[in-house]
C-alpha cells in the first residue's frame, strides 16, 4: 500500500494530469483534495485530448475509482457537462464517488466573485470568476451547503431558497444584477436528483481502501505558489493545494503519506497578477508561449512565461516534503540556442537568502542564472536517459542540484507515453 501526493510546484499548469494520467496506470483510487472548476487538467492519448476540471484524471482508466474529497468546492452544471462529455467518449463516470462533506458552488458565488473582482479595479487578483473564492468563503463563515443536503430534496430545496434569497438582497444593494431565485431553486434540485447516486462517505472509502492495501493517489489543483497560506498572497487560490491540503482535503493523515510528487515545467509559467521573478518578455516570452501553447485549459488566458526558477522550488520541497520531482515540458526548450536556470535572488546587488515572504519584497527581487548551451535536437521520441542529448542532460541535472530535489520523471511531449525515467544510475559523471 502506498498513498502518493501530485503536488504543483510553481504557479500551477505545470502537467499534473500528464503526471497523475501515467501514475494512475499503478493506483487503484485517484482523489482530488481541493480547488473546484477553475482548475483544468488536460490528458492527451493518442489523437484524442480529455480536458478535465473536476474530475479526477484517473478516470480514464478502468480500474481507477475516482474520487472528489471533502476538500473540493462542487459546481454541479460543471460537473455533470464534464461526466456527460466524458461518457459521450465511453469513458464511464460509474465509479465516481463525491464526498459528502464537499462544499458546492451556487450562482451568488459567481455574483460576488465578478462583483469583487470588479472592485478591485487595476489591483484585481485575476480570479477565473467561477465562485471559487466566495463558496470557500461560505465555507468558513459555516454558511455554505455540502453535497450532503442533497441527499433531502425537500430540505435542500429550502436551504438553497433561503440563502439565494438572502444573498439576492445583498447582490442588488451591492450593485450586481438580481438573482431568479425560482428558477435557481428548480435546476439545482434537479442537479441535486442527478448527484445522489455519487455521493458518499470519501474519508470512509479511502481508509478502506488503506486497509485493504490498495495504492492510492492524491491529485492537487492549483499549485504551492497560489496556496492560500504559503502563496504570493493576495495573488493566491482560495484553498490549500500544498501537501498539508492533501491531508485535510481527503482525510488522510500525514503519516500515510509516502511520496510526494512535485511537478514543474523546465520553465515557469503564470496566470493573472502577482510578482515573478524570472519572467522573460519580447522575443523569448513569446516563443515559450507560442511553443508551449501557454494558454489556460479553462479560461483560455495568456499565461505569462519565465526561466525555471530554483529558489522555487527549493522552497516548494520545504513546504511539501517532496519526495522528488517531475520535470515536464522539456520539449518547449528544443530550439532554444541556449537555456537558463535561476539559482538566485538579489536585491540591489545584495544576495537575498532563501524564498522571499512577502509578495512586494519578492516583486523587488532580481534573479541570478545560470546559462547552458541548448540541445537543438527534438525530444519527443527519446525514451531513456541515453537518448537524451548532452545537453538536456546538463540542465536536467542542473534543475536537479540546484533545486537540492531528485528528479525521477522527465516529460519529453503532449502524449501520455512521452515520458522517460531519469534515476540516480540515469546521471551520467562530468556535467557541472
Amino acid at each position: 500500500m502506498s498513498v502518493t501526493v501530485v503536488v504543483g510546484a510553481q504557479w500551477g499548469d505545470e502537467g499534473k494530469a500528464k503526471v497523475i494520467d501515467l501514475l494512475a496506470r499503478e493506483n487503484s483510487v485517484v482523489a482530488r483534495y481541493q480547488g473546484g472548476h477553475n482548475a483544468g487538467h488536460t490528458v492527451v492519448v493518442g489523437t484524442e485530448k480529455y480536458a478535465l476540471q473536476l474530475i479526477p484524471s484517473g478516470v480514464l482508466y478502468d480500474h481507477v475509482t475516482p474520487v472528489i474529497g471533502n476538500g473540493v468546492v462542487v459546481d454541479m452544471p460543471t460537473l455533470f457537462a464534464e461526466i456527460d462529455r466524458l461518457e459521450s467518449r465511453s469513458i464511464s463516470c460509474a465509479k465516481l464517488t463525491v464526498s459528502s462533506q464537499a462544499q458546492l458552488i451556487f450562482p451568488w458565488h459567481q455574483s460576488w466573485d465578478a462583483i469583487s473582482e470588479g472592485n478591485l479595479g487595476d489591483n484585481k487578483i485575476g480570479t477565473t470568476l467561477k465562485g471559487i473564492g466566495p463558496a470557500y468563503a461560505d465555507k468558513a463563515r459555516r454558511v455554505g451547503i455540502r453535497v450532503g443536503a442533497c441527499v433531502d430534496l425537500e430540505s435542500f430545496a429550502e436551504q438553497v431558497n433561503e440563502r439565494a434569497t438572502a444573498e439576492n438582497i445583498d447582490i442588488v444593494h451591492a450593485g450586481g444584477d438580481a438573482l431568479d431565485v425560482e428558477r435557481i431553486v428548480t435546476e439545482f434540485v434537479a442537479y441535486a436528483k442527478r448527484l445522489q447516486p455519487y455521493i458518499g462517505d470519501t474519508v470512509g472509502l479511502l481508509h478502506d481502501a488503506v486497509d485493504a492495501g490498495q495504492d492510492i493517489l492524491l491529485e492537487g489543483a492549483q499549485a504551492t505558489f497560489l496556496d492560500l497560506d504559503h502563496g504570493t498572497y493576495p495573488f493566491v487560490t482560495s484553498s490549500n493545494p500544498t501537501a498539508g491540503g492533501a491531508s485535510v482535503g481527503s482525510g488522510i493523515g500525514p503519516r500515510l503519506l509516502d511520496r510526494i510528487i512535485g511537478i514543474t515545467k523546465a520553465y515557469t509559467t503564470r496566470v493573472g497578477s502577482g510578482p515573478f521573478p524570472t519572467e522573460t518578455l519580447g522575443e523569448i516570452g513569446e516563443k515559450l508561449v507560442d511553443i508551449g501553447r501557454e494558454f489556460g485549459t479553462v479560461t483560455g488566458r495568456r499565461r505569462r512565461t519565465g526561466w525555471v526558477d530554483c529558489v522555487m522550488l527549493r522552497h516548494a520541497g520545504r513546504i511539501n516534503s517532496l519526495t522528488e520531482l517531475a520535470l515536464t515540458k522539456l520539449d518547449v526548450l528544443d530550439t532554444f540556442d541556449e537555456v537558463k536556470v535561476c539559482t538566485g535572488y538579489r536585491i540591489n546587488g545584495e544576495v537575498v537568502h532563501g524564498y522571499p515572504d512577502r509578495s512586494d519584497v519578492l516583486g523587488q527581487v532580481v534573479a541570478d542564472y545560470i546559462t547552458l548551451p541548448g540541445w537543438k535536437t527534438e525530444l519527443r521520441n527519446c525514451r531513456s536517459v541515453d537518448d537524451l542529448p548532452i545537453e538536456a542532460r546538463a540542465f536536467i541535472t542542473a534543475v536537479e542540484r540546484e533545486s537540492g530535489i531528485p528528479i525521477r520523471i522527465i516529460g519529453v511531449g503532449p502524449e501520455r507515453d512521452e515520458v522517460l525515467d531519469w534515476t540516480p544510475a540515469s546521471i551520467f559523471g562530468g556535467v557541472s
